[in-house]
């Protein structure tokens, strides 16, 4: 197998099922048990990313597996995407809808200069609400982001499109079908 989609797509376990009946949960955990997997996850993420990064913002949680890894590999910093309450000082927010009520996250108010050129990054894209909020939050700090990079898409989800629509480039390693 030397194409690392299929590769990386052979690693990734699904649970039909999970967390509720009709949907087919992407488990990514199995691919971070294999340090080819991860390796060439990281690598190949970070081979597609254009022009300097300065920082690399990870979505909680998952997000932040990958993007301590890929600012490494980029000589960026590491921006914390998190819920709403959970850093310890002055914060910025940004709420976004769920299929039923709103959701908030939160970064540091000093966590990025103006200017400063952000990668987004997470484990999956589906329907896109909390990577949109993310993009507002760090527009809203003055911040420059373009660029998006996950592990899995659910293409049919259409958060991908939708973050096409806001103006960012979007790379996914690997695409399954349906939720």
């Amino acid at each position: 197998m030397t194409d690392p989609a299929e590769r990386l797509a052979s690693l990734i376990r699904t649970i039909p099922d999970f967390p509720k009946p009709g949907i087919q949960f992407r488990d990514i955990t199995t691919l971070l048990l294999d340090p080819e997997g991860l390796r060439l996850s990281v690598e190949t993420m970070a081979a597609r990313i254009k022009g300097p990064v300065d920082l690399v913002a990870g979505i909680e949680a998952r997000g932040f597996v990958f993007a301590p890894a890929l600012a490494l590999r980029l000589g960026a910093g590491v921006l914390l995407i998190r819920k709403d309450g959970k850093l310890p000082g002055a914060t910025i927010a940004e709420d976004y809808a769920l299929e039923y009520g709103t959701d908030r996250i939160a970064m540091h108010a000093d966590a990025c200069a103006p200017g400063a050129r952000v990668l987004l990054v997470d484990d999956l894209i589906a329907t896109g609400g909390t990577a949109r909020a993310a993009v507002r939050l760090i527009r809203k700090a003055g911040a420059v982001v373009e660029q998006a990079a996950f592990v899995i898409d659910l293409p049919d989800l259409g958060g991908a499109a939708a973050l096409a629509q806001d103006g960012i480039d979007v790379q996914a390693l690997v695409a399954f079908p349906g939720h």
